[in-house]
């Protein structure tokens, strides 16, 4: 008896299927607007279009940064071209890093060279030039790091309470930087570095509106 009614279930699964049709509710899309290979390699038609973003035009919504704008202090228009007290910051005090990690290398590198050593040897002298090297390139790179990054913040907040970016600014945040650099080490040491460093301030303040 079970497989009589397997058969009759099949025959009843094959009628319905037979009689099952399928409709489509939206209109096939005309060949004649399709886009096929031979348009794309003879540029008939444009591959930007194939692009998401290519019919969207002036829906999209989008962040305008304004990367042009400069520092609008009187007295910042300068050689070198500045926004503000971000890029005095990150690019000053990047510069002067990077300069004093090459002249204390330069120095470390005279100096490795130049020490006497008790066995002459390839291998002693390289390994005294590495020593002095890595001692003096970090030693002036990360002092001069630090002063730039002192002598931008105070120069910055001077300018902002003044209103205004001029030599006499430049050199008063040069003297309390190199008196706030050497202030641990009394007050001579403190007043040679505040003089030397508010000269050099002023010499770069110059410098760079003459150019």
């Amino acid at each position: 008896m079970a497989a009589p009614d397997s058969q009759d279930l099949q025959r009843s699964i094959q009628d319905d299927l037979r009689s099952v049709k399928f409709s489509q509710d939206n209109p096939a899309v005309p060949v004649e607007g399709a886009v096929t290979a031979n348009d794309l390699l003879l540029a008939a038609y444009d591959p930007t279009r194939l692009h998401p973003l290519a019919q969207l035009g002036d829906q999209l919504d989008y962040l305008v940064l304004d990367d042009a704008k400069k520092n609008e202090l009187p007295g910042a228009g300068t050689a070198i071209p500045s926004r503000g007290f971000s890029d005095d910051l990150c690019y000053g005090t990047g510069t002067m890093y990077l300069s004093g990690l090459a002249l204390g290398g330069l120095w470390g590198v005279s100096e490795g060279a130049r020490r006497p050593l008790a066995v002459s040897n390839m291998r002693l002298r390289i390994n005294s030039i590495l020593n002095s090297v890595t001692r003096r390139g970090t030693f002036i790179g990360n002092s001069a790091g630090v002063l730039a990054l002192v002598y931008n913040g105070i120069n910055s907040s001077i300018d902002s309470f003044r209103g205004k970016h001029d030599t006499a600014g430049s050199m008063a945040a040069g003297a309390l930087t190199g008196a706030l650099y050497k202030s641990t080490a009394g007050a001579k040491p403190a007043l040679v570095a505040a003089t030397l460093i508010s000269g050099l301030a002023g010499i770069w303040s110059y410098v760079k509106k003459s150019v």
